[in-house]
């Protein structure tokens, strides 16, 4: 099906069903709907915006999201068009810059990608109406519409009245997700949250094979004051720009005292000149979003409302990914919904098919996550920071255990010892 644009009172009394409203075309959304669309239902998918729209981010995709796209039947090959990467180059301490390619692994394609995501925004959200979902953009939803009988969520009322219905409704709706609280879904405040802030500049790096991460932001001169828990990124979008921007969490003290632009500002002032990333290359202002992480909105089904995404907290706590997980989880937020389509809408087996959701995530990341809140909690010690960039970065061999941990990049069977330990953790440690 094609994408409709569509608004105006001329709508305001239509009513549309179908076997699924998706709510937010965002990589999680779109993902969502051509799971379902490909099994055989009827979905809506609704965008506020119109495409192509900007989000921010760091435009930066790792082989487990690559992973994602591959099974969504895309073609990822660079004679497709896409911007491959080979690794990470990782700065930092007092030793010279290296590189650590992506690890080579059955599970997961032997490289990453980098898109702005205002051109995979639209991709996929495409893609979805390809395979047989609708596309509505400019359909700004307001509130959940609740069956009385029921008190369930049975739809959803778009700005200029529309509404939407279906047996089950999926809030790919971002962070602050208007959906979820509308259904009395709040925030954890026990869940770790991160700031990133990003820019672009015109830079011969653009083509470059390697996405670079500095390890170490300081709160103020170098090597004279704190480290704070977060990471500068540079990465290369292969059009003649670079995605240049910088991520910190919570678990510091100078988490709501810090100006972050004006972290950036001085971070990138120690950047190599040659790079060119000067006010005079830089394309667009400095812009921030919050990044909430580790299942930090729950259930992530309720009362006939999935949450995919940002919406439920889906970031990974190690390295601020979103996209692999919005992607992973609408997968699964898929099978339980067709599942539960094919057991018949409204009956109680349907019912338990849709509660299987938050267990499935449980199971695929639910205590890697939990490992990951660890993890912020330790780095929100400057001196426990210190420790890892000063001991840490010049031990190649524990640098390779570290790649594959913040990355969740680890075969599940068959893998190295590196693979086996870190997957006995995940396993050991109680879902977040």
């Amino acid at each position: 099906m094609s994408e409709r644009t569509t608004g105006g009172d001329a709508a305001a009394s239509a009513v549309v069903e179908s076997d699924a409203v998706i709510v937010g075309a965002g990589p999680g959304g779109s993902a969502t709907a051509a799971h379902l669309a490909r099994r055989g239902l009827h979905v809506t998918l609704l965008e506020k915006a119109v495409f192509p729209r900007d989000k921010i981010c760091g435009d930066g995709l790792t082989p487990r999201a690559v992973k994602q796209l591959i099974r969504l039947g895309i073609d990822v090959s660079e004679e497709a068009g896409w911007k491959h990467t080979r690794g990470l180059r990782i700065h930092g301490g007092t030793i010279p810059s290296f590189v650590m390619p992506w690890p080579d692994l059955a599970e997961y394609p032997g490289f990453g990608m980098v898109c702005r995501r205002s051109v995979l925004d639209q991709f996929l959200a495409e893609h979805a109406a390809s395979q047989g979902a609708e596309l509505i953009t400019g359909a700004n939803v307001t509130e959940p519409v609740i069956d009385g009988r029921t008190d369930r969520i049975a739809g959803v009322r778009t700005k200029d009245g529309r509404v939407f219905r279906a047996p089950v409704v999926v809030a790919a709706d971002g962070v602050s997700s208007r959906l979820a609280t509308r259904m009395g879904l709040q925030r954890r405040e026990d869940r770790p949250m991160g700031v990133a802030v990003r820019t672009y500049f015109r830079s011969p790096r653009s083509d470059d094979d390697y996405l670079d991460s500095w390890l170490e932001l300081w709160d103020g001169r170098p090597h004279e004051s704190d480290l704070l828990p977060g990471y500068g990124w540079a990465f290369p979008e292969g059009d003649g720009t670079v995605n240049v921007g910088l991520g910190m969490l919570d678990s510091s003290d100078a988490f709501h005292k810090t100006d972050y632009r004006a972290l950036m500002t001085r971070w990138l002032r120690h950047t190599p000149p040659e790079w060119g990333f000067t006010e005079e290359n830089q394309e667009g202002p400095i812009r921030g979003a919050a990044l909430p992480m580790a299942f930090n909105r729950q259930p992530a089904y309720h009362r006939g409302l999935f949450l995919v995404g940002d919406s439920g907290g889906m970031v990974n706590p190690f390295n601020g990914e979103g996209i692999d997980y919005a992607m992973e989880a609408g997968e699964l937020a898929a099978d339980a919904i067709a599942e539960a389509h094919y057991r018949g809408a409204g009956s109680r087996s349907a019912e338990k098919a849709l509660e299987s959701y938050p267990g499935a995530l449980r199971a695929s990341f639910g205590g890697y996550y939990r490992l990951g809140t660890i993890f912020v909690k330790l780095i929100g010690d400057p001196r426990i920071m210190r420790l890892c960039t000063t001991y840490g970065l010049p031990r190649k061999s524990l640098m390779r255990v570290v790649n594959k941990l913040l990355a969740n990049l680890t075969d599940s069977r068959g893998g190295d010892a590196v693979d086996r330990v870190i997957n006995a953790l995940t396993r050991m440690a109680p879902s977040a």
